[in-house]
């Protein structure tokens, strides 16, 4: 018994440290991802490499673990499916999410995503995926932290985009002096719709990845298909709208290019794994809870590297987010089986949320 209690307990601190391990990553990943775009790399370029090197890492991994659960047919429906999500949660999620990364920060990058459990319960709602009784706290709280969330996307989205005006120099001893009236940036505002966009496209995702899982269960050899088929689209995308994959040119070799972003499609799909193995062990409230640490780390990791500074705005936005997500989170983790009028849920915290 001793000696059970002790195994659960190292498999517990090891999918935590594991967790913060993976959050740390995502911000590294994301600063890096800024410094290549400063290079003049094309996202959907990035976008490419990565994701082919994701498929080389992952690949392995879904014949091992995975081959025995692979449908034996492909309809009509799961392969348009499977090509729709590799569109949708490749092409233009990654690039939308590069793009906003490239005209904000790093930090509006790893922030936003956490906008997702909300909007996913959103549109489980509306497509009746999941059922809600307005009676219930459970599902009132998570309501309100989805508005909640919300609201603190668009303060910190509008708080980014301020910039301060250029300083009037006064002629005599006094200071510069700013006028009261604020000036938005408006390659931030693009960039924070950019980002919104993305994660609105994310959690559509999420939607149609459930659908997806019924008939092909197996998720590590999903994510590489995904990413397999969605480097080709990136690459059929960018030869039609530049004619060529822009690789920055002088400013990085190719060599050097296919040697970082195959480490960074690498590790992001060791993490992917990683993820996907702790979701298994201890459902999807409890990992997502470590999501807001990326954000926090990305603050430091971008301050040290890039020089990025953030706004108390913009970081009172980022508290109500993190608000929010963790209401949603707790209604998700609280909530029973039974709403008091003989529904059942089938979206409880040991499961995906869409499942």
């Amino acid at each position: 018994m001793v000696e059970m209690m002790n195994e659960g307990m190292a498999e517990d601190l090891a999918i935590a440290g594991g967790l913060i391990a993976v959050q740390c990553i995502a911000a590294v990943h994301a600063v890096f991802m800024s410094y290549l775009m400063t290079l003049e790399i094309d996202p959907l370029t990035i976008v490419i490499f990565t994701c082919f090197s994701t498929f080389l890492v992952v690949f392995p991994f879904a014949i091992y673990f995975e081959r025995k659960k692979w449908p034996q047919k492909f309809s009509y429906k799961l392969i348009i499916q499977i090509l729709m999500l590799s569109f949708g949660g490749v092409t233009l999620f990654q690039s939308f999410s590069l793009k906003g990364i490239k005209l904000t920060s790093p930090t509006m990058g790893t922030a936003m995503p956490n906008l997702a459990p909300g909007l996913i319960f959103i549109i489980a709602w509306t497509l009746r995926l999941e059922k809600v009784n307005v009676r219930s706290t459970y599902s009132k709280v998570k309501i309100l932290g989805t508005i909640i969330c919300v609201a603190g996307a668009l303060a910190m989205s509008l708080m980014q985009s301020i910039s301060p005006p250029a300083p009037k120099i006064e002629t005599g001893m006094k200071l510069p002096t700013f006028p009261p009236d604020a000036i938005f940036d408006m390659k931030k505002i693009k960039g924070c719709l950019y980002l919104v966009a993305s994660v609105v496209i994310l959690s559509n995702a999420y939607v149609l990845q459930a659908f997806i899982l019924r008939d092909f269960p197996a998720p590590i050899s999903l994510s590489a298909t995904i990413s397999l088929l969605g480097a080709f689209m990136t690459a059929i995308a960018e030869l039609l709208q530049d004619h060529r994959l822009k690789t920055g040119g002088q400013n990085l070799s190719v060599p050097k290019l296919i040697g970082f972003t195959f480490l960074a499609g690498a590790v992001l799909g060791l993490c992917f794994s990683f993820h996907g193995w702790a979701v298994k062990k201890k459902g999807p409230v409890l990992v997502s809870m470590f999501s807001p640490i990326s954000t926090v780390c990305s603050i430091i990791f971008s301050a040290v590297t890039l020089g990025d500074t953030i706004n108390i705005g913009s970081l009172v936005g980022m508290f109500l987010m993190f608000t929010g997500l963790y209401f949603v989170l707790w209604a998700k983790g609280k909530e029973g089986f039974d709403y008091g009028d003989g529904l059942e849920t089938e979206f409880d915290a040991e499961k995906p949320l869409l499942s």
